[in-house]
């Protein structure tokens, strides 16, 4: 790859977070774990130079590319087209979804940038329902806060969301130098599926409980008391059955669901 780069005068790029999977066996096993074949749809975000699409067209999977970086699709395509893959030119956090996505049920793969992956994972469960699956390559810590829960040390506001809309686990880490260039962290890849229904039933209102935990972890060394205060009655943590000493950290979703549904 980096051949491939420096022959078309490219360089991964620091504002788009780029580090480009370059080890073989490392895109082969991606495309093993996103458990992928003939009849399903694959959507990939940052597809950068192809190496992981074209593991995953092996799949069999009708495979969708996309790259933000204008200056790498045209050998993206050389690249990838060839292989029967569909080449997307935009930015992830800006696409019609429900355009490109259409009424099919899709699966995500992507080695996702660190700057975008929490607000690009969240977003997609929040407001595309047709992916039903992902496989995400993150920065360890990243992906340990996406399968976090109560009294794991990653455990925060995203985790509760993924926990809402899906059940997420880490299934596998990948080292710094199978990349190009090397990042300082080393990577997970995180497994989410998406539940055939939200955890908390419609009697609690989502943006409700989004609004507290928001506000709970981002006062996260606070008993809830004090940083839900003006949110919540203090009558409201009793009729939960959640101690108002407790902090963010220490709540489940279900938790978190009766503090919203006590306190609407």
């Amino acid at each position: 790859m980096a051949d491939l780069l420096a022959r078309h005068g490219l360089r991964p790029s620091k504002a788009l977070g780029q580090h480009f999977v370059v080890d073989p066996n490392t895109v082969r096993r991606i495309a093993r774990l996103a458990a992928v074949g003939p009849g399903d749809r694959v959507i990939e975000i940052g597809a950068g130079l192809g190496s992981l699409t074209l593991a995953l067209a092996e799949t069999g999977a009708a495979i969708t590319a996309v790259e933000v970086d204008r200056h790498l699709l045209p050998v993206l395509r050389a690249v990838v087209e060839p292989a029967g893959v569909t080449v997307v030119g935009g930015d992830a956090l800006e696409l019609d979804w429900a355009r490109l996505l259409g009424d099919e049920r899709w699966v995500l793969v992507a080695n996702l940038p660190y700057n975008v992956a929490t607000p690009l994972v969240a977003d997609l469960l929040d407001d595309v329902p047709a992916i039903h699956r992902m496989l995400v390559l993150v920065q360890r810590e990243v992906g340990e806060r996406l399968a976090a829960g109560p009294g794991d040390p990653g455990y925060g506001a995203v985790s509760v969301k993924v926990a809402y809309w899906a059940e997420a686990v880490v299934v596998g880490r990948v080292p710094p130098t199978v990349f190009l260039p090397e990042p300082a962290v080393e990577s997970a890849l995180v497994r989410i599926d998406r539940r055939p229904a939200p955890a908390i039933g419609a009697e609690v209102d989502r943006d409700r409980l989004f609004a507290l935990v928001r506000a709970g972890f981002g006062q996260r060394r606070k008993m809830l008391r004090r940083a839900l205060a003006g949110q919540v009655d203090p009558a409201a943590f009793a009729a939960a059955g959640v101690r108002p000493e407790a902090r963010a950290e220490e709540l489940s979703l279900e938790d978190w669901g009766r503090l919203a549904a006590c306190s609407g």
